[in-house]
């Protein structure tokens, strides 16, 4: 018997997938029942194109619904439970520099299945925000990567 995988997210996350949940629940499932539907009205369905390629959209949509269900099934919300403490935790937002490039960045760090690097959402996971967990503003963190090292200074941790 494999053992659940936690899921740890923030609240925003955990609402967002449900609302996704829903949507596809009572949107896209009657969608791919009419495309569906459509499709069969053509006639043979052996070599109906419309037909496979509602057969494929409503397998990917069941397959979309069983694994948000899992993750929320095994969600774990990050809640603010010390006031006091002013690390880089999941929830929270930090501002870091890399010290090889010379960048400022700003991340919310989050679980893995809210990260979106671009959209500044960094995984608790990823190989940056896992050496980001548990620093302090002026902290510094120096960790191996595929293209060499790493070298990141903690400049503001915010709730």
């Amino acid at each position: 018997m494999a053992l659940n995988k936690i899921h740890e997210m923030t609240r925003e996350g955990y609402d967002n997938l449900n609302a996704e949940l829903e949507h596809l629940i009572t949107v896209v499932r009657k969608e791919n029942a009419e495309r569906l539907k459509e499709a069969i009205s053509l006639g043979d369905i052996s070599e109906n194109a419309e037909y496979d390629a509602a057969k494929d959209a409503q397998a990917e949509t069941e397959e979309r619904i069983t694994e948000i269900e899992e993750i929320l099934r095994t969600a774990v919300i990050v809640e603010e439970l010390d006031e006091g403490d002013d690390t880089v935790q999941t929830g929270r937002t930090v501002t870091v520099k890399e010290h090889y490039l010379n960048l400022v960045s700003t991340y919310k760090i989050v679980g893995t299945t809210e990260a979106d690097p671009l959209n500044g959402k960094l995984s608790n996971a990823s190989l940056v925000g896992e050496h980001l967990i548990g620093l302090k503003a002026g902290d510094i963190v120096e960790f191996t990567v595929p293209d060499g090292l790493a070298k990141y200074e903690v400049l503001e941790v915010k709730r």
